[in-house]
């Protein structure tokens, strides 16, 4: 009813099409309401059947059972008629998304400071809320995943976010703090893990100052500290390494 068709209520409304994608070049338009995708039908929220899962996202079938060059169909409702689009995947390379939807075989990149915990905004990162990770995971995050081409359309950066925050003498009053979206470093625009990695070696007035978007907006560490105590920290919680850029 939302899109103004009628029948069984199968599919999923096409709320956003990015630029240049195998989407957009197939014909696929916002409005359109997808019931099928490689024959598989879509039900309303997005799931469809698969023989050894059951019910899982329909995207499985673009990820896990298609290539690149691969010509998947598509049927669409569109102004209540049916159509078909036959869609060419491409590849494109998890390093040219703000908030990479993939990452095989690599693990998570991390930075840790005084016990904060700093890592990169991916899919892989939201899912660790579970299935639901859409409906369950930060909602601020969801929403720069999902609409990451329109709010950041040259791409060429990533999301820093403080994951969470391990007790330690240096984060003392900070402990309740996490899934913070990590802006600046002692006043130098975060683009990436690298750059907090570099930013963090030139303290301000002997303290590193870091920047977030939310509250409380600014989290101040004594460099001191930070470096006396990262010895303890690490043997405190297993940290074999204090982080992983690469």
């Amino acid at each position: 009813e939302f899109a103004g068709e009628k029948g069984k209520g199968a599919g999923v409304y096409v709320t956003n099409v990015e630029p240049g994608t195998p989407a957009m070049k197939a014909g696929l338009q916002v409005g359109d309401i997808v019931t099928a995708v490689a024959n598989n039908e879509i039900d309303q929220n997005g799931n469809y059947v698969d023989p050894l899962y059951g019910k899982i996202e329909f995207t499985n079938l673009l990820t896990a059972h298609a290539y690149a060059g691969d010509v998947v169909p598509f049927r669409i409702q569109r102004n209540g008629k049916p159509m078909q689009l036959n869609v060419t995947l491409e590849h494109r390379d998890a390093k040219d998304y703000v908030s990479p939807p993939y990452n095989l075989d690599q693990p998570p990149r991390y930075y840790v400071l005084g016990g904060l915990i700093f890592q990169e905004l991916s899919r892989q990162y939201l899912k660790e809320w579970g299935p639901n990770w859409q409906r369950e995971a930060p909602q601020r995050l969801v929403y720069l995943d999902r609409f990451q081409s329109e709010l950041f359309p040259q791409g060429n950066r990533r999301f820093i976010i403080l994951s969470q925050v391990l007790p330690a003498n240096s984060t003392i009053g900070y402990d309740d703090l996490s899934y913070l979206t990590v802006t600046k470093v002692n006043g130098k625009e975060i683009r990436s893990l690298a750059d907090l990695a570099e930013a963090v070696k030139q303290p301000i007035e002997g303290f590193i100052k870091i920047e977030t978007e939310e509250d409380p907006k600014q989290i101040e560490l004594d460099a001191a500290q930070v470096a006396a105590e990262a010895p303890i920290l690490q043997e405190n919680y297993g940290i074999s390494v204090l982080d992983r850029l690469d």
